[in-house]
């Protein structure tokens, strides 16, 4: 049975391609994944990768230099599923009247433009 590991400490330069080759050799991976940050696009430093045999690649990948860097892994825990929509406005309800100038005309005058 596959499980998905969660790869810590990644280098930024790694792509999913050499991960699949290195945890090839323990085991038949299905996927890997390398998240990226939405502003940049660039990688976040883990990967979640989802093999065979993943508690023998714990065994012999955890704090194992990967491209320089000694990576983390362990196996990925389910993210606890949220009703995030979107951002919270604190009980607020919107809407008002202009942002407290009390409804006057801003540009004052006699709003004749």
């Amino acid at each position: 049975m596959s499980k998905k590991l969660f790869v810590g400490n990644l280098p930024f330069s790694s792509t999913e391609e050499a991960s699949t080759t290195f945890f090839s050799h323990h085991g038949e991976v299905h996927s890997v994944k390398i998240p990226t940050d939405q502003m940049t696009g660039r990688p976040r430093g883990f990967c979640f990768v989802e093999m065979e045999n993943a508690e023998e690649a714990i065994s012999a990948l955890n704090n194992y230099s990967f491209e320089g860097r000694n990576i983390k892994v362990d196996v990925a825990q389910e993210r606890p599923q949220s009703n995030r929509g979107g951002f919270s406005r604190g009980g607020r309800s919107g809407g008002g009247n202009g942002g407290g100038f009390g409804g006057r005309n801003r540009r004052g005058g006699n709003g004749n433009w």
